[in-house]
């Protein structure tokens, strides 16, 4: 097939990549690097050909806006962004089909066990919100234009040297001041990217919607115990959850000074999973565990 993939120079585009570069004629797309050097933002691409299947990574990951400039960077990138995708394709040829990677904040939940693809979309931060308009639009616009349709949402991404809160545990692990608060019990979904970018293909042929995760939901003292393993260092320390909401406390006096706060110890200390069901029994989703890959591989 004709794929173009957007984002192709972030962590999930390269996985993808690197896993359809046989078999497929790719076409890249991202800011700095790929066929096409494009902002999606600010400017409506001129693709060169059609495609037959579109993967669209592009946008702006997840982070905490200090500033409503920040904030709207969350609508321009994933909103508008994907608004300019579609008016490209539109112009050069309408694909078969259409990929569109979400995520789980479209739930808009900091706790809670087994989400479905059924839960209202709650999201009312910046970042979910996007993602919550980008879907309404490459919903409709696939439909208007006879797309088959398929939105990944994904919780977080695990891999080779992972960005994020992942990537901050590993380092601090690796340097010795990481420690696991109130028994490190919390379960979080996650997910492989190299598993994600083997399954777009499949389900692009089938289309809907679909949580994906290893389904074991591993907990921070499990990852911890295998990571420090594999990195041949001691098991984190725990910090009794009395100490820790102390320190939480502390933060909410201090503000935006505090690495933590009560709010932020709430979501590190509460479960938050996501229930992949249909993506098994739909599209034949078998991921691999998360904790075996860590126990395979050097990091």
């Amino acid at each position: 097939m004709e794929i173009l993939i957007t984002g192709a120079n972030g962590f999930l585009g390269k996985s993808i990549v690197k896993e359809l570069t046989y078999g497929h004629k790719l076409v890249c797309l991202s800011r700095s690097c790929g066929d096409y050097k494009i902002s999606l933002e600010i400017e409506v691409p001129e693709f060169k050909q059609s495609f037959d299947l579109i993967i669209h990574t592009a946008g702006k990951a997840h982070s905490v806006p200090k500033t409503e400039s920040e904030r709207k960077q969350f609508y321009d990138v994933n909103f508008t962004g994907t608004e300019n995708l579609l008016k490209g394709l539109e112009k050069s040829g309408v694909p078969k089909q259409f990929v569109f990677i979400s995520s789980v904040s479209v739930y808009g939940q900091e706790y809670g066990l087994g989400i479905n693809e059924d839960y209202k979309l709650e999201a009312k931060d910046a970042y979910g919100l996007s993602k919550i308009q980008a879907e309404g639009l490459i919903e409709e616009w696939c439909k208007r234009h006879n797309v088959i349709c398929t939105i990944l949402r994904l919780p977080l991404l695990v891999g080779e040297d992972p960005p994020g809160n992942l990537g901050a545990m590993i380092k601090a692990i690796d340097k010795g001041y990481y420690f696991n608060i109130g028994g490190g019990n919390a379960r979080k979904s996650m997910v492989l990217s190299e598993d994600v970018a083997t399954f777009i293909t499949k389900v692009a042929k089938i289309g809907g919607i679909y949580n994906l995760s290893d389904g074991h939901h591993p907990n921070f003292k499990e990852l911890s115990v295998v990571i420090s393993k594999q990195k041949k260092k001691k098991v984190p320390n725990n910090l009794s959850l009395f100490m820790a909401k102390m320190i939480g406390f502390i933060g909410d006096m201090l503000g935006d000074r505090a690495p933590i706060n009560s709010v932020k110890l709430k979501k590190i200390t509460s479960d938050l999973t996501f229930d992949d069901t249909k993506a098994r029994e739909v599209a034949g989703w078998k991921p691999q565990g998360v904790l075996e890959y860590f126990e395979r591989n050097d990091f």
